[in-house]
């Protein structure tokens, strides 16, 4: 058996040393509710009478059997997100799945699922991040009715998927599968699609061509074919043993991805509270399972936006997960795939090089991921290094290949892309923020120029068609953290940032808010904590201030004179919170939401003190 890395059993064990009291806890009342299986047992007969009325006589029958086993579908079907739309006809081959095994499978809730994609840039972002925790507490009405023995979970993009998993865990003493859509087939290359982007912001080309090549990259059912975070998503349900082997990549409509859908129902069956395998998601998602989730993410040059959500994810748990943590194991972890942004090649080309399987059996050979951990398959991750395949209409298993197909897509241990991770922890006066590396050439690591401050996308792009921006600079973009405006991406940006950078000027970004899963190839300085509207130091920067980003020593600074700096006026907010797009109804979720280091969790968890920053 190879031996855990030293710096990944040291960053297991400071968390859950920083955690105890909490994990404590949680697995405490997780115990106190695994008792008296199935639950549903001990409902009275007029609120299982509630719960069954709708079903037919067959499944009433066997929802009356006490040991019978019964699963809640938790959905994120809608048909405006290619993503979703495919889940519209999963839940039929779920019961009927259940149906042929003696179990039966109700349909609990659907959840909301809003798109990046479609909000970029748009006053309906500000509710994108909240919409995580929404999602969390709409799983938890879907599963309040404590009539189900496992839980199948169909989700893939964004905030849906850390969502579903936090609602989830709130009932963890349930198991829970995850089934994914999988990625619309390739479109034309992304790199070509942000070719067009820039020559649009530079007025190169009209508004009909950039049509054509967004309409020509965006052009079917299944995730976005980039490793933005949707598919970062895939990745780390995958690491985490929470999702069947390689089937987060499979394309919507072809056989193998029913087949997939079938088997998944089967695992929940297996591994349900009165199966002889009962594995409860509470217990299977402990701290080895969220420190294998970060090496994952750092091995693949995963979503920035994960540095968020995998904190809040782990404090649903009972553990407590900051960015040192991140950074310490970004130090050990090397760089193992190119995918765009972060290379060339999609998700589709990453699956046909080898996928998960190979990205998982490597890391587990070099001792970077805890092979002691539970996955819904049963004890051993090393269970999760393999891919189905569709013989005579059921799943086989094939081992993980043994070496890439495609060595520009991903590399092995021995000879990375990169020695570290694909991102950074920056402190420094200005606070601590997080940069995503591995999508940057080396080279732009470093930036050393005069700051300019903006207050919005807007303000930013209106100076940029002005012209106004054709030299060494430092954008500084103020006041878009959880609280001020509940964090949206700045993805609008990057076009016009990678223009100037390709015409030669040394620039950057620094901001309290985030950019897309998809970061681009200008170095940013991303989740600055503490964020201006908290008083962070942020606000205080001037135009022409001397910012230093430094990716390579982990710094971020203004070269200020101390005293000048303790002096500096907070520079205050200028929007106004507006009644229209449904921002209003979230002014509570922006009154109470935490840093973005401590996850922006807006639900109520005593690990997290309303002072916390």
């Amino acid at each position: 058996m190879t031996k855990t890395h030293k710096t990944l059993q040291s960053v297991t064990e400071r968390i859950n040393a920083r955690s105890q009291p909490y994990r404590s806890d949680y697995l405490d009342r997780l115990q106190r509710t695994k008792q008296n299986q199935p639950r549903r047992a001990q409902l009275s007969c007029t609120n299982f009478a509630h719960a069954v009325a709708a079903a037919s006589s067959n499944e009433k029958l066997t929802l009356h059997l006490e040991r019978s086993i019964n699963l809640g579908i938790v959905s994120a079907y809608n048909d405006i997100l290619s993503a979703h739309q495919p889940f519209d006809r999963f839940p039929e081959i779920i019961k009927q799945t259940a149906r042929e095994h003696g179990a039966t499978a109700q349909f609990a809730g659907g959840v909301p699922a809003m798109c990046d994609g479609v909000t970029q840039g748009r006053s309906g972002m500000e509710l994108s991040l909240f919409s995580r925790d929404v999602i969390a507490q709409a799983t938890a009405v879907a599963l309040s009715h404590d009539t189900f023995d496992s839980i199948v979970c169909l989700g893939t993009c964004d905030k849906i998927v850390p969502g579903l998993l936090m609602g989830t865990l709130a009932f963890g003493h349930l198991p829970t599968v995850f089934i994914p859509a999988g990625p619309m087939t390739s479109g034309i290359p992304n790199s070509e699609k942000a070719i067009a982007r820039q020559k649009f912001a530079q007025g190169l080309i009209t508004r009909k061509k950039l049509m054509e090549s967004e309409c020509a990259s965006y052009h079917g059912p299944g995730t976005c074919t980039f490793y933005g975070t949707a598919n970062s998503n895939q990745m780390l349900l995958e690491v985490m043993g929470l999702q069947l082997p390689g089937s987060g990549f499979i394309n919507p409509g072809q056989e193998i991805r029913d087949a997939v859908t079938r088997e998944s129902t089967l695992r929940a069956i297996d591994i349900s509270a009165t199966a002889k395998n009962y594995t409860p998601i509470g217990e299977l998602v402990d701290a080895k399972t969220i420190c294998n989730a970060i090496v994952g993410l750092l091995a693949t040059g995963g979503s920035s936006n994960h540095t968020i959500h995998l904190i809040a994810i782990a404090r649903c748990a009972g553990l407590i997960v900051d960015w040192s943590d991140f950074s310490d194991l970004s130090s050990i972890v090397p760089t193992l795939t190119q995918i765009y942004p972060n290379g060339s090649a999609d998700v589709n080309q990453f699956h046909a090089a080898g996928g998960m399987a190979l990205v998982i059996s490597q890391l587990l050979a070099s001792g970077l991921l805890h092979d002691d951990v539970k996955t819904i398959l049963g004890d051993g991750l090393h269970q999760c290094s393999c891919d189905p395949v569709l013989s005579k209409g059921k799943i086989d298993w094939i081992p993980a290949a043994s070496e890439s197909a495609n060595s520009e897509i991903i590399s092995n241990v021995g000879q990375p892309f990169d020695s570290t991770g694909g991102l950074a922890l920056l402190t420094g006066n200005i606070g601590r923020a997080i940069i995503k590396t591995s999508a940057v050439d080396p080279k732009h690591y470093n930036v050393e120029a005069p700051a300019k401050v903006f207050q919005s996308q807007k303000e930013f792009l209106q100076a940029f068609d002005d012209d106004q921006l054709n030299t060494d600079f430092v954008a500084v973009l103020i006041n878009q953290g959880p609280q001020a405006n509940g964090m949206p991406e700045l993805h609008k940006l990057t076009p016009a940032l990678g223009v100037l950078q390709d015409k030669g000027y040394r620039v950057a970004l620094v901001t309290d808010g985030r950019m897309s899963g998809a970061s681009g190839k200008v170095p940013a300085a991303i989740h600055v904590t503490p964020e201006c509207s908290r008083g962070g130091k942020l606000g205080h920067i001037q135009d022409g201030d001397i910012i230093r980003l430094q990716a390579t020593s982990g710094t971020l600074e203004v070269l200020i004179d101390e005293s000048e700096w303790k002096q500096r006026e907070h520079i205050q907010a200028s929007f106004q919170d507006t009644q229209t797009d449904g921002r209003l109804l979230f002014s509570n979720m922006r009154a109470s939401v935490s840093s973005a280091e401590t996850g922006a969790l807006t639900l109520f968890d005593p690990t997290i003190q309303p002072n916390e920053t």
